[in-house]
């Protein structure tokens, strides 16, 4: 049997209807396959949200029952659910701890709504899908177009199509201690 490199660490994604089906499924099987706990969150626990294309997934867990202490990870998938899910103040509060403990904060395409939303993106170096770099910009990030950005703790990518390297620099960071990140 393989060995699980990523065994005791646990990640949180949210989740809500529209969620862009292949940045939630992608890392979460990715991040099981190397032996991480992922925990999905979405307004309601036990409810099954629709991505854009309509694969259905089931949150595990309310997102307002949450601690972000009990998480080494945050992964927001993009679509538009990050839209909806900037609007919850405990989605703000979460996304704000992991920030400031330094812990991954990972989003990829329109998910980084979410992080501008919560104050997070001054002064760091990232990317997303083209559609919110003004966004992202006007926050006090600088926006590259790149298939992947590691700034300390925070990671990006632009859509589906550089999953493969976004899951891969998760998979990195959260094998380091969080003092080799910084």
């Amino acid at each position: 049997m393989k060995d699980n490199p990523l065994d005791n660490r646990r990640v949180l994604m949210f989740v809500e209807d529209l969620y862009e089906d292949l940045e939630l499924w992608y890392p979460k099987l990715r991040l099981i396959e190397a032996g991480a706990h992922v925990t999905v969150a979405g307004p309601e626990a036990r409810h099954t949200y629709k991505g854009k294309h309509g694969y259905p997934c089931t949150s595990d867990a309310r997102i307002d029952d949450l601690n972000a202490a009990e998480y080494d990870a945050l992964v927001l998938p993009g679509g538009f659910a990050p839209d909806k899910l900037r609007r919850l103040p405990k989605v703000l509060e979460l996304t704000r701890q992991f920030h400031q403990s330094e812990k991954v904060v990972a989003h990829i395409c329109h998910a980084g709504w979410i992080p501008i939303s919560a104050g997070i993106m001054r002064g760091y170096r990232c990317t997303s899908t083209p559609a919110i770099k003004d966004d992202l910009i006007n926050a006090g990030a600088t926006w590259v177009n790149e298939p992947v950005v590691v700034d300390r703790h925070m990671i990006t990518s632009r859509g589906p199509d550089d999953l493969p390297m976004f899951c891969q620099a998760i998979l990195t960071a959260l094998l380091q201690p969080v003092t080799a990140r910084l």
